[in-house]
């Protein structure tokens, strides 16, 4: 079978999320036999190549705005920059199945039709609420009704705000001949917005690889490299840590730990590209007095992630939007670390409340900071906790289980 992934990013020149599942399950596909190829895309003309990457054919293209930024609600309906490009890459490959992740700001929903009108079958994995909103999405704890307004739509657009966004991505999704979402919370916000029949699969992670690349030497070098010896770490990063991923929340909870339980060796250490997020978060933490008590790694690569999951005590995923299936959940169990994760999303279909973590709202800083605190001074629970929620990605959440529940759709659908 010849397989095409589009995804806007895609290893190694970015570790995000939907990147790396779709890095994953594309080393998945090729280590059954099948012809993988994958459409990415760069911010530098520089950049743009063909390449091999672990095995993988990769076609890096160049792509990125004008200015003002605004035009991303039409642009990402149809790139001029990418389009023509991937045009000519599938009428070269003609490949039987072209799957599509994350391409809401680059590749572009237009992509659909061409994949459809070369004859392959078309799958798309929704990673977030963007197939219907503008931005992050945010619902209220036990939300059963997830319709998000246009009111809201234009509040969070702004001057990007286009009337007939939705509308066409909608009709580019009858191009689709299957949809999945990574959780059936993200499901649920789909089909209350108007789009239907889709079907949930999780991602899914090489756990065996995980622990391959354990190494204690590693470690030690990780905690001197940033001062991390004889510290209680507690891990967050591997996406963008804006607000809506609960940067403030975190730290105030950080705060209680060190001033009200007296943890005065807590340390938060957070994982992402440095930039204006990062200078938020300096700022924040020292109005709070707690800049002692973070560490800015910048960005890692794969080894270094997986050797700081390691490192850790826990990790926190302490969102405040909905998080549809947070991929560094399945990172820290799979490394067997306990998770303190957010109800906002579909955290809770992976960490198991009291029993492989914590499911918190992150908007109560004394909830998660107790949470937190609970792991870092019963480190029996905290391993306990650890080995169950390995057990559990092992079970059910392998790279192996997402690949065959995919492969049953390809081959439904040839």
């Amino acid at each position: 079978m010849r397989i095409l992934y589009l995804a806007d990013d895609f290893p190694p020149t970015s570790y995000g999320g939907g990147g790396i599942v779709a890095y994953n399950l594309a080393k998945e596909m090729a280590r059954r036999g099948n012809e993988v190829f994958v459409i990415t895309t760069v911010q530098k003309r520089g950049e743009e190549k063909k390449e091999i990457f672990d095995g993988l054919v990769i076609y890096r293209i160049y792509s990125n705005y004008p200015h003002p930024y605004f035009l991303k609600s039409y642009i990402s309906l149809y790139n001029p920059f990418t389009i023509p490009k991937i045009k000519k890459i599938i009428k070269e490959l003609k490949p039987n199945i072209i799957h599509a992740h994350h391409i809401h700001s680059h590749i572009s929903y237009y992509s659909f039709k061409i994949a459809k009108k070369s004859g392959a079958k078309v799958f798309l994995t929704a990673h977030d609420t963007m197939l219907v909103s503008y931005g992050k999405a945010y619902f209220k704890e036990n939300e059963t009704n997830f319709k998000i307004s246009v009111r809201y739509q234009i509040k969070i657009a702004k001057k990007g705000y286009n009337p007939f966004r939705n509308v066409v991505i909608k009709h580019y999704l009858k191009y689709v001949d299957k949809i999945f979402t990574v959780s059936d919370a993200l499901g649920r916000v789909l089909s209350d917005n108007g789009i239907l029949k889709t079907e949930t699969i999780h991602n899914g992670i090489d756990f065996f690889k995980w622990q391959a690349v354990y190494n204690e030497n590693k470690i030690k070098e990780f905690k001197n490299r940033f001062n991390l010896e004889r510290k209680k770490i507690i891990f967050w990063g591997g996406g963008r840590l804006s607000g809506a991923k609960g940067s403030e929340q975190i730290l105030k909870a950080l705060k209680i730990i060190k001033e009200n339980y007296r943890i005065i060796d807590a340390i938060l250490v957070i994982a992402g590209d440095k930039g204006y997020f990062t200078d938020r978060i300096e700022e924040i933490a020292k109005k709070l007095n707690m800049r002692e008590n973070i560490v800015l790694t910048g960005k890692l690569n794969l080894e270094e992630m997986q050797t700081a999951f390691f490192a850790s005590n826990l990790s926190v995923t302490p969102s405040v939007c909905f998080d549809s299936f947070p991929t560094v959940n399945l990172e820290a169990m799979a490394a067997g670390k306990p998770v303190v994760a957010t109800c906002f999303g579909g955290s809770r279909e992976l960490v198991k409340d009291n029993e492989t973590g914590f499911i918190v709202n992150s908007n109560n800083e004394e909830l998660m900071a107790e949470k937190i605190y609970d792991l870092l001074q019963n480190p029996e629970k905290a391993r306990d906790f650890g080995e169950k929620g390995f057990e559990r990605v092992k079970n059910l959440f392998s790279i192996g289980s997402q690949a065959e529940k995919t492969l049953y759709w390809y081959n439904r659908s040839t």
